[in-house]
């Protein structure tokens, strides 16, 4: 345990760097441009990316030791973070305002690399979570590894809407590539004993994809799992490609990044809170009510063009997601083998990211070419727009509520698929046979 407490201190602070690039990229970018489009294709375009590559990087991670690839993870950023900070300097910065430039773009690519390149510790982290805590306590280490991403995500929300407002988009990446430097060199110094690092077999091909199908196959319902959080994804592109524009329409940039640094205090408590209580006798129950909870909060957080109505259901819908992911992570833990892990964690981020990009890609035009005429000079005027207000925000309204009534609905009826009544008669099991080897014990 003194061994994960270190590694995932560390993680925190290379989780913080990286965040802190995209959101501060993402806010400058549409500031740069006022482009609705461009942030939802470099939303698309992101998760797209972590979409494709995390079969990749899932087999890395077994088949290398974990502190050479998160010591990979950490180089490849701060490259990155360096050709963007030099590029940025090599041009004027009104190569930057447009969002047709193709320096824009490099610009944008490489950092989103740098950010993505992070994701390795992600998956890496998650299966140290097997290694290095006992079985009867993963679900609350799965809580602080919550707790760290809400940590994370409140520095960087805190400090890159006030970088990009008061500095630069090169002091962002300056406070980068120091950050990323301080982490390359202390995990240097965390020593995971070779004994403890569990590796796939060194011949077996680099993307074993047939090979995690099967050992998914192999616990009855998995897949429904899978498929259930893409369909929320495909849902939640909405949210990740549109929820700063909307923001920035009610507040500064200055507002809205302090406000986002308040709020991931949710992410904390959450995972705290998961820490603390575990996710109690059905982590697959747990998760499904909390999406319920999750979904039920989308519908009614931008009825009114209120930010105290946004920052108090985006409180509470952040609260629950590190009870979501800890829960998603439990199950896998426990019904995969270790040296398989890395594979199956990142397929099924692979699978449930592609439809992130999917939606965003689609819905930044959408919403551009549709909802916001249709809420600021068209139908949705007269029709609703007495009591649900006009103009390009609640054009952006509408499109979140329609997507939460969509996920409450399709949440209901999982739960009553044949997939959930698998899942929970193998999660009984699993919870019997550990209470017989620890009465054994």
């Amino acid at each position: 345990m003194k061994t994960f407490y270190a590694v995932l201190g560390n993680a925190l602070v290379a989780f913080l760097a990286n965040t802190f690039v995209w959101f501060a990229v993402t806010f400058w970018v549409y500031l740069q441009t006022r482009s609705v489009i461009a942030t939802s294709v470099m939303a698309g375009v992101y998760t797209g990316t972590v979409a494709v590559s995390g079969f990749f990087l899932g087999s890395l991670v077994d088949r290398y030791p974990k502190k050479a690839v998160m010591l990979f993870s950490s180089g490849v950023s701060l490259l990155l973070y360096l050709v963007a900070g030099s590029l940025y300097l090599a041009f004027p910065a009104s190569s930057f305002t447009v969002a047709s430039s193709p320096l824009l773009w490099l610009f944008i690519v490489l950092t989103l690399l740098g950010a993505l390149a992070g994701n390795l510790r992600v998956i890496a982290l998650s299966t140290l979570v097997t290694i290095l805590v006992p079985e009867g306590s993963r679900d609350r280490a799965n809580g602080l590894v919550g707790t760290a991403n809400g940590v994370a995500f409140l520095g960087a929300s805190i400090f890159s809407g006030l970088a990009v407002g008061f500095l630069s988009i090169f002091w962002v990446l300056a406070l980068a590539v120091g950050l990323t430097a301080l982490v390359i060199g202390h995990l240097w110094t965390i020593a995971i004993p070779r004994r403890e690092v569990a590796h796939a077999e060194a011949h077996g091909d680099m993307v074993d994809i047939p090979g995690t199908i099967a050992a998914i196959r192999l616990v009855p319902g998995l897949f429904g799992l899978i498929f259930f959080h893409t369909f929320n994804n495909f849902l939640g592109g909405v949210f990740m490609a549109l929820m700063d524009a909307y923001g920035l329409l009610l507040v500064s940039v200055q507002v809205w990044g302090a406000l986002w640094g308040v709020l991931s205090v949710g992410f904390i408590i959450g995972g705290l809170a998961v820490a603390r209580r575990g996710l109690g006798r059905s982590p697959l129950r747990t998760l499904f009510l909390a999406n319920i909870a999750m979904w039920s909060i989308c519908v009614v957080f931008t009825l009114q063009a209120s930010i105290m109505l946004l920052a108090v259901g985006m409180f509470v819908y952040l609260c629950l997601i590190p009870v979501v992911e800890a829960a998603e992570q439990t199950i896998l833990q426990q019904t995969i083998p270790p040296e398989r892990q890395g594979r199956v964690f990142g397929f099924a981020q692979s699978v449930e990211q592609a439809a992130s990009p999917v939606m965003a890609l689609m819905i930044g035009p959408i919403a551009q070419f549709f909802f916001i005429p249709f809420m600021t000079t068209g139908a949705g005027v007269d029709l609703i727009g007495g009591w649900f207000g006009t103009g390009a925000n609640r054009g952006l309204a509408l499109l979140f509520t329609l997507a939460g009534l969509i996920g409450l609905v399709v949440t209901l009826l999982a739960m009553r698929s044949p997939a959930y009544r698998a899942l929970s008669t193998n999660e009984r099991a699993a919870a019997n046979t550990l209470a017989l080897r620890n009465a054994a014990l």
